[in-house]
């Protein structure tokens, strides 16, 4: 029997790598559903390809466009992702929620009522709505496997093991483009240097992140939220060729590391055969990689970011939507020009410190409104105080 999959962000850079590794296994899916925002010309090719009976598009205007391409095919097309809850009448086996930003814990939320396995590709989900989507987990009996690389090597790594013999996990960082750049000529950053990240290709925003180290900070928030440590368990390291993802260590003086290539196909594969027998048909261990791991310390002075993790309360509220959301305005800014590279550390830090966000600290989402509205409450604030 076919396995039933839907993709969420199907034409975004992980449901892209998602459609891809099953379409050269076609005989053994079936595409249920498949959603974008606007990007009508690449979902036209994939739904060639398996036939997808379901199509979601959030843009009103492609919406309206492939509508009217598609009027006289037997497809369902949706202009909302609440469409989820009409379309699905039972749980099909897997989905890939990739849909990029706070906009996807809404979708992330429903699909678990649906999905059997449940992949999820957004760190802004699953650091602002851990307990709501732990909460559904539980409720709807449903697998959650993280895809983000090194969050699927803590999984990996932990599989099989009690929780308690846990001394210490490491998360690895490249250190972005800026990793050996004087300190003094960071104030010279321009955003074009600033995307330029030397080992993975990925989004503008993230790239960004990657720049700062904010993107580490969000990793170990997000690993403390999924994997229940304390947080202080948590340490990064640079690791500049990104070989190693994540490192173990326990107290009986054994230590699991996990290496892969720079590859999102490697954990997302890994994800939909979850404990299959599958050739990747990844390169051979690379020896001189091995060789030169080259581990340091993560410089405090010049990724000052990392501060802020002494802020994070010990479980999921509100606060963490504060920070995702100000540092996500302030790249947007960064971006634009508008403000410094140097600006988006220093702003975010002192935005979240603000007497009004601090109240935050102790209150837990209870449900997907609450974090939208405070989402766009702080991006309101950052530019009122920015520009």
């Amino acid at each position: 029997m076919k396995k039933k999959i839907a993709i969420l962000g199907s034409t975004g850079s992980i449901g892209k790598i998602t459609f891809n590794i099953i379409k050269k296994d076609k005989k053994n899916f079936e595409v249920v559903l498949l959603s974008s925002n606007r990007n009508i010309k690449e979902i036209m090719k994939q739904i060639k390809i398996f036939n997808v009976k379901n199509l979601i598009i959030n843009d009103k205007k492609k919406y309206l466009i492939l509508k009217k391409k598609l009027e006289n095919k037997k497809i369902n097309i949706f202009n909302n992702l609440d469409a989820i809850n009409t379309i699905f009448k039972k749980k099909i086996d897997y989905c890939m929620c990739a849909i990029s930003g706070l906009g996807g814990l809404k979708s992330t939320l429903d699909m678990i009522k649906f999905s059997k396995t449940i992949a999820i590709a957004n760190k802004e989900s699953l650091i602002c709505g851990w307990n709501l989507i732990n909460k559904e987990l539980k409720k709807n009996k449903t697998k959650f496997i993280p895809v983000d690389s090194e969050h699927f090597s803590i999984w990996s790594l932990l599989k099989g093991t009690n929780k308690l013999n846990v001394e210490k996990i490491i998360i690895t960082a490249s250190g972005g483009p800026f990793l050996n750049l004087p300190i003094e000529k960071f104030k010279k950053i321009t955003p074009k240097s600033a995307i330029k990240h030397p080992n993975w290709s990925m989004g503008n925003k993230i790239s960004v992140d990657s720049a700062t180290l904010m993107n580490k900070v969000f990793e170990v928030i997000e690993a403390q939220r999924i994997f229940n440590f304390d947080i202080n368990k948590f340490e990064i390291l640079i690791h500049p060729r990104s070989y190693v993802h994540a490192i173990v260590k326990f107290y009986n003086g054994l230590t699991k590391i996990l290496i892969h290539d720079t590859d999102m196909r490697i954990p997302i594969l890994n994800s939909i055969y979850d404990g299959k027998n599958i050739n990747s048909k990844s390169k051979q261990v690379n020896v001189n990689l091995l060789n030169n791991l080259n581990f340091k310390n993560v410089d405090i002075k010049k990724f000052s970011s990392i501060k802020i993790l002494d802020n994070i309360p010990k479980k999921n509220t509100l606060y963490e939507t504060i920070i995702i959301s100000a540092n996500d305005q302030l790249v947007h800014l960064f971006l634009e020009r508008k403000i410094k590279f140097l600006d988006i550390v220093k702003k975010l830090s002192y935005i979240i410190k603000l007497k009004e966000f601090n109240k935050y600290k102790s209150i837990s989402p209870k449900n997907f409104d609450q974090i939208k509205l405070l989402n766009n409450y702080v991006r309101l604030k950052v530019n009122s105080l920015c520009i």
